[in-house]
């Protein structure tokens, strides 16, 4: 306790906390936190992390979409988000809200100018990122699905360093090339010591709409090789169809257009999987 020129007693003021501890606050909200990674571009993993929380939100649960692709951020276009983060009365960043169930973060919606490119050193990656949990008001939410860049760089270590309790979810397409990086997503994950959910098969064979015959566009079965190689989980196959990057590009709900197709069946069987997954801890 100080003292004013008079004598009396004024309290000290508490100290403000630290961003790690108000990142660790935000953190206690959410129950699940789930890494979409892939070891390479090109492989649909922002697709896959858009539908995901897409599927989870609309069986009920709520959601949280965090993009730390920090210098490609395709989220807030892929849901039809536009405009700027704004401060709560508390001078927390409200994320935007895509539906009542989801809301989603990105550089893009702090960015005036959305095609600026962000040329960033990754200390202040990392400061970015923490703000993302510290300075948002998440609130109380049943997921945060965590859009990561591919590869294994500043992004992806500064969420395992943040949120220690992450699970990852591992993108790959069935090609050999593609499957080679996925390995080092898993190496990244071992040495880290973040859990591992599972693989999802992504582009995974097409069927023609004219003439009804299916094609292996990027071979097939090289995601169940690797799971079954890695001793993890093969979490599903997601079919490749055009309308999802059709919807993507619009920001439109796929699962909501086409409902019954392949690929949102898919979807909705992944997201039993994760659910079961997660039970289990």
């Amino acid at each position: 306790m100080k003292k004013s020129s008079d004598g009396i007693g004024i309290m000290d003021k508490p100290p403000e906390p630290s961003p790690d501890e108000l990142a660790k606050r935000s953190l206690n909200k959410i129950k699940n936190k789930i890494m979409v990674m892939s070891g390479k571009g090109g492989v649909g993993k922002s697709s896959v992390s858009v539908n995901l929380a897409i599927a989870l939100a609309e069986k009920g649960f709520k959601v949280g979409l965090m993009d730390v692709d920090i210098h490609g951020p395709d989220i807030p276009r892929m849901l039809g988000l536009s405009g700027m983060l704004e401060a709560s009365a508390d001078r927390k960043l409200n994320p935007m809200h895509y539906s009542d169930n989801l809301s989603a973060v990105s550089i893009e919606s702090l960015m005036v100018n959305k095609d600026e490119a962000v040329i960033w050193r990754g200390p202040v990656k990392h400061g970015a990122i923490r703000q993302f949990l510290s300075e948002v008001a998440w609130g109380n939410l049943d997921y945060l699905i965590i859009d990561s860049p591919p590869g294994t760089g500043d992004e992806p270590l500064t969420v395992a360093q943040l949120i220690k309790d992450a699970r990852a979810v591992i993108v790959t397409t069935p090609q050999e090339v593609a499957l080679a990086d996925v390995r080092k997503s898993i190496s990244f994950c071992k040495t880290v010591k973040m859990e591992i959910l599972g693989l999802i098969e992504n582009m995974s064979g097409y069927t023609c709409p004219h003439c009804g015959k299916s094609v292996d566009l990027f071979g097939s079965g090289g995601g169940e090789r690797t799971a079954l190689q890695s001793g993890l989980k093969l979490l599903g196959r997601i079919p490749f169809d055009p309308r999802v990057v059709q919807c993507g590009d619009a920001g439109v709900s796929y699962s909501r257009q086409y409902a019954d197709s392949p690929v949102s069946k898919a979807f909705l069987e992944i997201v039993d999987q994760v659910a079961a997954a997660l039970e289990k801890n």
